[in-house]
């Protein structure tokens, strides 16, 4: 038992609450930004955050700190208790849950928590030194970090877990202003390619040309992985969570069993996939399961926490957020399954499309037809018989994110590990016809 449940279980036995729930995510991270082709800043940090949730009869109190002693969660404790009297009741909870059994957490590689500030350097090294071959200056942060969740409630839940990431984001731009992006995340730092990373970003960077104005209106697109992710991500917020089926109207309720998106696409959460090896359980210990949310376009379901999967006459897939999130339920470690066709190919067979690095951001306009509003960035360019022969000024975008995987004529073979809020997504490119977009920025 680590020393984080040690603390946890020994205040819950104090606690005058009919039901008691404690939570502690303990965080050890380092960063490193850089920007100019030189480090201009090093951070380190080591947090916890504990939460309380006391439960009286129907009425709930939660508090939190970030002092891990045993007096400081045991007053935690009873603050918790004190903001529960106050409350009024939830007439829809039932109950905290008691749960065992999750599998032990294979995500933690002891190279990544221990790789040094001199380590990031080195690596950072090898990226400007390839940049400046081009003329490219470079920006960007590279952080590792290790975290541990550790939960405990009165009904006899204990589960305890650790993870390590790191996390590698860089932009390469040259005199004119434009710019080149690349990203990776992965819980092993020793299998980061530091000089693919940064070739990928120098390609969407290195052109002597300048960009082409190209009219609004509806385009062949092939988004990078990166680009799908901010579609997936705002998908799932949406209504990939149990939450919508009672409380929020959004374009997956009522639709079970019905083709929303098109054949090719399949998204399951697998919290248990190779490249997530997410932490096993949630923030109330309910082990994580895989779920599988489309499937060859068709809706199958939904992920779920303990109180939404209750008033869905469920059982929780292990999506709890930590306890003091009134978001609900969402998927964290998305995984879409690949086409077959590699990316290079997709993009020498395209007469003319627009490719997408990324987008600089992504807003909602129509949460229920899924319709957002963003711009593209660091890497644009036009498509013509195969070849990109020019960078594309940034443009806006107004789509469909529905249509557009209803659109998708062909995913690729290759996947990329995308980082985003917190959400994990391992995803293909995507070619995508009558794309919308809307003006130039």
């Amino acid at each position: 038992m680590s020393k984080a449940l040690e603390i946890l279980d020994k205040s819950l036995n104090k606690s005058s609450a009919d039901q008691t729930e404690l939570v502690c995510e303990s965080e050890e991270f380092y960063l490193t930004r850089f920007a100019e082709n030189k480090i201009n800043g090093n951070i380190g940090r080591t947090d916890h955050t504990v939460w309380c949730r006391a439960i009286i009869g129907q009425k709930i109190g939660i508090a939190k700190t970030n002092n891990l002693s045993q007096e400081a969660v045991d007053n935690l404790v009873k603050k918790a208790v004190e903001i529960c009297s106050q409350q009024h009741d939830d007439p829809q909870f039932s109950s905290l849950v008691k749960s065992s059994g999750a599998p032990e957490s294979t995500g933690f590689i002891k190279s990544t928590a221990d790789y040094s500030a001199f380590d990031r350097a080195n690596a950072i090294k090898t990226i400007v030194d390839i940049a400046g071959k081009d003329s490219l200056e470079t920006a960007g942060m590279f952080q590792t970090s290790q975290t541990e969740l550790a939960v405990a409630n009165s009904l006899g839940t204990r589960q305890q877990g650790k993870v390590a990431e790191a996390r590698l984001s860089i932009t390469l731009s040259d005199s004119a202003g434009r710019a080149g992006f690349a990203q990776t995340h992965t819980r092993d730092v020793d299998e980061i390619d530091f000089k693919a990373i940064a070739d990928r970003a120098v390609t969407k960077a290195a052109r002597s040309v300048e960009p082409l104005s190209l009219e609004p209106g509806p385009y062949t697109v092939i988004l990078d992985p990166e680009a799908v992710a901010d579609f997936l991500l705002f998908l799932g917020f949406l209504g990939f969570g149990g939450k919508g089926k009672v409380s929020r109207p959004n374009f997956m309720a009522g639709k079970m069993g019905e083709k929303i998106m098109g054949d090719n696409i399949t998204i399951t959460e697998d919290p248990f996939h190779s490249q997530m090896r997410y932490i096993p359980f949630d923030y109330e210990g309910v082990p994580r399961r895989k779920v599988r949310i489309i499937e060859n376009g068709i809706a199958k379901g939904l992920v779920y926490n303990s109180y939404f999967a209750a008033l869905n006459d469920t059982e929780s897939t292990g999506n709890a957020l930590a306890p003091d999130n009134s978001f609900g339920p969402y998927p964290k470690a998305m995984v879409m399954n690949p086409g077959t066709i590699p990316l290079d190919e997709i993009i020498s067979s395209t007469e003319r499309a627009i490719y997408i690095a990324h987008f600089w951001y992504v807003n909602f306009i129509n949460p229920i037809r899924t319709l957002v509003t963003g711009t593209t960035r660091d890497g644009t360019f036009l498509i013509e018989n195969g070849n990109k022969v020019s960078p594309v000024a940034d443009m806006r975008i107004n789509q469909s994110m529905l249509e557009a995987f209803n659109s998708a004529e062909v995913l690729s073979e290759e996947r990329r590990l995308v980082y985003k809020y917190g959400v994990m997504m391992y995803v293909p490119a995507m070619k995508i016809n009558n794309f919308n977009f809307v003006s130039a920025e």
